[in-house]
């Protein structure tokens, strides 16, 4: 019996929830997403390597994660295998594709399944899914000591390991520069994963608001409803001088996102979008908006929509409309 079979058993469903992550396509991920099965009978240390550089490419997909649990499996690394097996639903959680009970739940059935099928191994693996259980709950020091010990195994400096550390040392402790500095060095890796940003803008709001407003707004173009991006908005939000609990914040890209489908489509109605945050208090993205949108009052149906919604609205929104309206 493969200890992959036992620990991807609770993973299946947040795969299947057809959430789909960005990624860059290129060859590697290619033959990986083709068939997976066939790239884990080859060379074990090259297919492992070749991982590696595709998250470090921004490559990763859904699934992944799992092949590289299988690929450590087979070679005998059950710890490797289980931290990977982590990593599969740490990036589905980021992408709202798993919720957090499921995480917690496939943690515990992995554990449950791996004591039971090999009552003869030794505790390093087990300890690993405690361990990653611990970070799953933000309960940092207890994560630290049961993962600590695997680590001078671990001979990636930017591997899943090292991040899940690095963020329980920045989560413990007022972040220190040094900290801060090894925890930016390993972006590369983690382009596309949500908490790498919100853990990111978490450590460097003690330090560098700009950083931590830039970390911020990261995760959430990347994951606009994920877990962490209400708690990114907050700090984006601080950043920009409005209050610290504003949820209609929202992004440059987002905003630009939103008036280009708005325009591609013909559609200004699309624009609705944006109107809450059109309503806040004057700050950079609100400016922002405001000057994207009045470049659109040059189309007849676009100033007739800001005519009729300016009529409608209350307030400083109406007050804003009514000045795009004016063209």
């Amino acid at each position: 019996m493969k200890i992959i079979s036992l620990l991807v058993i609770a993973l299946v469903c947040a795969g299947c929830t057809g959430e789909t992550f960005p990624v860059k396509e290129n060859s590697v991920s290619e033959e990986l997403r083709g068939d997976p099965g066939r790239s884990a009978g080859a060379n074990t240390a090259f297919t492992l390597e070749q991982i590696a550089e595709l998250e470090r490419a921004g490559g990763y997909f859904p699934g992944l994660g799992l092949v590289e649990s299988g690929l450590r499996e087979k070679a005998g690394d059950f710890t490797g295998a289980a931290l990977a097996a982590y990593k599969e639903l740490a990036w589905a959680y980021g992408y709202g594709s798993a919720g957090k009970g499921q995480v917690e739940e496939g943690l515990g059935n992995a554990l449950t399944l791996l004591q039971n099928a090999f009552p003869s191994l030794d505790n390093v693996p087990a300890d690993a899914l405690r361990g990653c259980m611990a970070f799953a709950r933000e309960e940092w020091a207890q994560a630290e000591e049961l993962l600590a010990v695997i680590s001078s195994s671990d001979g990636e400096p930017d591997s899943f390991l090292k991040w899940i550390l690095l963020v329980c040392a920045l989560e413990k402790e007022d972040s220190t520069p040094a900290l801060r500095s090894a925890y930016s060095a390993i972006r590369g890796r983690y382009t596309l994963f949500p908490e790498y940003w919100y853990r990111g803008a978490r450590a460097f709001s003690k330090g560098n608001e700009n950083i931590a407003a830039s970390f911020a707004e990261q995760c959430i173009n990347i994951s606009p409803q994920g877990p962490f991006a209400e708690d990114c908005r907050n700090i984006l939000s601080t950043y920009l001088g409005l209050a610290s609990n504003e949820k209609d914040i929202k992004t440059r890209a987002e905003i630009e996102n939103i008036i280009r489908l708005s325009v591609s489509m013909n559609n200004p109605g699309l624009l609705e979008e944006l109107f809450p945050l059109m309503s806040l208090p004057e700050n950079p993205n609100t400016i922002y908006a405001l000057g994207a949108l009045k470049v659109l009052s040059a189309a007849p149906e676009f100033k007739q929509f800001f005519t009729e919604e300016a009529r409608k609205s209350p307030g400083r929104l109406g007050d804003r409309l009514g000045y795009l309206a004016r063209g």
